[in-house]
């Protein structure tokens, strides 16, 4: 994507972070982000993905290694002369203060004229739907309305760059899902390249433009939200995101882009070889519940098929939720829209199941 870090506006170079001196939280992150780039930052609580967003931001210092922004290596310069806005989860307001005082804030600190702050703050509030609401103060405001003003107080400086911590965690769903809508449409309107850390897996594939998968102070894996989904490189990425089916064996061939995996239970199945290296390798293979089909009619001739007993049939609007017992695993999940031609199936119903072998991908044990 760049020739090298120096073109990226954001680059992380062989990154490093420790608390104490000993354990890193942060291990040899190198990563670029394009100008205008929504990129989120996603795993489970630990991971590293937080203390990669504070190290940007400048409240936490990079252990080894080099931040840049824009070519420029920013480790040494403090947060408020980065210019880089800012939205974290719980708002971070000032409760004295109205909201066009709070929006004001940023352009005093950076000696803006009174009728030039003005003009500024109404432009911010127009942006995110608050133009009313400058003469209030924070405890009058919804959750909503206040995520609304903290991501206005952020932009309000017009920043090259903002950074967002979890920033809809306390939200309700109906509304999270509004305001993502909101925050993305906003980002590539305005041009901003933003920096957006959540464990919230459909937030993350919903919003950006590239999704980095963090476990373990590492990315797991860097791509756009449908390479993620549709072709995880590893066991953690293909549990992690979205929901998912794994039966355990051993690779008994592989030839080009297709191996034969023995299951635990004794049946064989093909599945593309994605991250085993030989014949003799323990595999976890991996299958989305919405490519398994359990309607004869529906399997193509390539489908590999397997034996199934129905333990539960669930009901959930837009899809049924179907869990069986299939290669000795009691949670193997199928997804079928709710279709007018949907048989409604009971437990202890024994069915045929079937994929498609590049559906199935043979991962890391």
């Amino acid at each position: 994507m760049f020739d090298t870090a120096k073109d990226a506006f954001v680059a992380f170079e062989h990154v490093q972070k420790s608390y104490d001196g000993e354990a890193l939280v942060v291990k040899d992150l190198n990563l670029q982000i394009g100008q205008g780039e929504f990129l989120t930052m996603l795993g489970p609580s630990g991971s590293g993905k937080t203390t990669c967003l504070m190290m940007l931001a400048g409240f936490e210092t990079a252990t080894h290694g080099e931040i840049l922004l824009q070519g420029r290596p920013i480790n040494n310069i403090p947060p408020h002369k980065r210019g880089i806005g800012m939205v974290f989860q719980n708002y971070a307001l000032f409760p004295h203060m109205s909201v066009a005082e709070n929006l004001a804030f940023p352009l005093e600190v950076r000696g803006m004229g009174k009728s030039e702050r003005e003009g500024k703050i109404k432009r911010a509030l127009d942006m995110v739907q608050m133009g009313g609401f400058g003469g209030r103060r924070p405890a009058q405001l919804s959750g909503g309305q206040q995520q609304r003003i903290a991501l206005a107080r952020a932009l309000v400086f017009e920043p090259e760059l903002v950074l967002m911590d979890e920033p809809l965690g306390a939200l309700d769903k109906q509304l999270r899902e509004h305001m993502q809508f909101e925050i993305t449409n906003l980002a590539h309107q305005l041009g901003i390249t933003t920096v957006y850390v959540t464990h919230d897996q459909t937030e993350a594939l919903t919003m950006s433009d590239r999704v980095a998968v963090f476990d373990d102070g590492r990315i797991q894996q860097l791509d756009p939200p449908d390479v993620l989904y549709e072709q995880p490189q590893n066991s953690f990425v293909a549990q992690f995101i979205g929901e998912n089916n794994t039966l355990s064996g051993v690779v008994t061939k592989i030839s080009g882009d297709r191996c034969v995996v023995k299951l635990d239970s004794g049946d064989e199945i093909d599945a593309r070889p994605v991250n085993v290296s030989a014949v003799g390798d323990r595999t976890t293979v991996s299958i989305r519940p919405e490519r398994v089909e359990m309607d004869k009619r529906r399997l193509s001739p390539d489908a590999h098929t397997l034996k199934g007993e129905v333990l539960e049939f669930i009901y959930m609007g837009d899809i049924f939720r179907t869990r069986l017992r299939v290669a000795g695993s009691d949670d193997f999940i199928i997804k079928t829209r709710n279709a007018p031609d949907q048989k409604r199936l009971t437990p202890g119903t024994q069915i045929e199941i079937g994929w498609l072998p590049d559906d199935c991908r043979a991962l890391d044990a």
